[in-house]
């Protein structure tokens, strides 16, 4: 089994919160992450159809069976249990009694937030990140192969082939899971909507544009950007702009949270094709920024200290880390010789941001890691280390 950093941090929380409950994509290993940190609790799925019939007929007497707590899993099939919940761990205060598990996130959390506030510490786990690829000796070594393949879990721990998974995953994800998030009565022009935002990572969002491509109003565009967020599919990377002036663009960037997923929809069949696609670009962004979620989401932080910076005139920086009063500034180049006009957003952020910026980075995807112009130049295998920016 692959360790998953979020582990030490669940079991932490436990000792300071009667429920801990995790969310995160389907197939991303929640189910086998809380069997293992929590063996001494008994396993409940919610998926079983008759585990469902059981509660829904008789709450009380379902949750009799289980006086010292459990794991129980998928909590969005049965939502009534968090408010049943509640009064539960309010007669018993003991610790860490409850884990829950759920794949969506605005279902789960906005339940969770209603009916558990103060007694739940809410944690989201990702497909695998590099680190714990590299961990377990398991990380591929080239960078089209890691971006490629992504970091579902059933993609290291079975043999299967990737493009033909993942083509699984998204007609699950399109037939299943978007049928009970939202009403999406049109599925196939959903599927291309899916597409045409796997096409767009890492672009500044322009909600009209992407609606006209298929004659959709901004309105349904934004509802259904809204479903892939909450399928935790996609990710909103939102402007930096706090003490930076005002010539600062704020629309958010859209990026797919798993490269895999997206070079699918784009239909690259394989590492040495993405090499040569237009999106090779675009897709080595984001996966290094999927990497900073993961890192912080891994850590039982919510990510919301991520962030880009641009300006009117087109200068960039990629990824702006923020920890406390610190900026640290990323740049992502998909080179494998970086030069140092690459560093002139890097250097007109750190003008801006006076003395909160720390020294800036710039990734790239050779081997390289030297110092130019007093900014660090880091290869990609070092994703953790960037990611984790000032977090020590």
């Amino acid at each position: 089994m692959i360790s998953r950093r979020l582990e030490p941090v669940a079991l932490s929380v436990a000792r300071g919160y009667p429920v801990v409950a995790v969310t995160g994509p389907r197939q991303a290993g929640k189910t086998t992450l809380a069997r293992a940190a929590f063996a001494h609790l008994p396993y409940v799925s919610l998926e079983d159809p008759l585990e469902q019939e059981a509660f829904d007929a008789d709450p009380r007497a379902w949750l009799d069976r289980y006086p010292e707590g459990a794991v129980v899993d998928e909590i969005q099939r049965c939502p009534d249990l968090l408010r049943w919940l509640q009064g539960i761990v309010d007669k018993d205060r003991r610790m860490g009694r409850w884990v829950l598990t759920g794949s969506q996130q605005l279902q789960v959390m906005d339940k969770v937030s209603q009916s558990l506030a103060g007694r739940v510490a809410r944690l989201e786990l990702m497909p695998f990140s590099y680190g714990e690829l590299s961990a377990a000796r398991r990380a591929p070594k080239d960078a089209s192969e890691a971006i490629w393949k992504g970091g579902y879990p059933p993609l290291y721990d079975r043999p299967v082939e990737p493009g033909r998974w993942l083509a699984d995953y998204i007609a699950t994800y399109v037939e299943r899971d978007v049928r009970t998030i939202a009403a999406v009565r049109d599925l196939t022009r959903f599927a291309a909507f899916l597409r045409l935002c796997a096409a767009r990572t890492g672009q500044i969002l322009n909600l009209a544009s992407l609606g006209a491509e298929l004659g959709l109003d901004a309105k349904t565009a934004r509802g259904w950007l809204s479903v892939l967020v909450a399928g935790y599919v996609a990710h909103l990377l939102p402007a930096h702009h706090a003490n930076l002036g005002k010539r600062i663009t704020k629309h958010p960037k859209l990026y797919f949270l798993d490269t895999g997923l997206a070079c699918r929809l784009m239909g690259i069949s394989g590492p040495a094709e993405l090499r040569a696609h237009p999106a090779w670009g675009a897709l080595a962004e984001t996966w290094i920024v999927g990497e900073a979620i993961k890192t912080e989401r891994s850590a039982g932080n919510t990510a919301d200290n991520l962030f880009y910076w641009r300006s009117h005139d087109g200068l960039e920086i990629d990824l702006v880390v923020e920890r406390g009063t610190k900026l640290f500034p990323i740049e992502i180049k998909a080179t494998t010789s970086p030069q140092p006009k690459q560093l002139e957003g890097i250097e007109r952020f750190s003008s801006l941001a006076a003395r909160r910026a720390e020294m800036g980075t710039l990734v790239h995807f050779g081997r390289e890691h030297a110092k130019l112009r007093g900014h660090e130049l880091v290869p990609w295998t070092k994703v953790e280390e960037i990611a984790a920016l000032g977090a020590r």
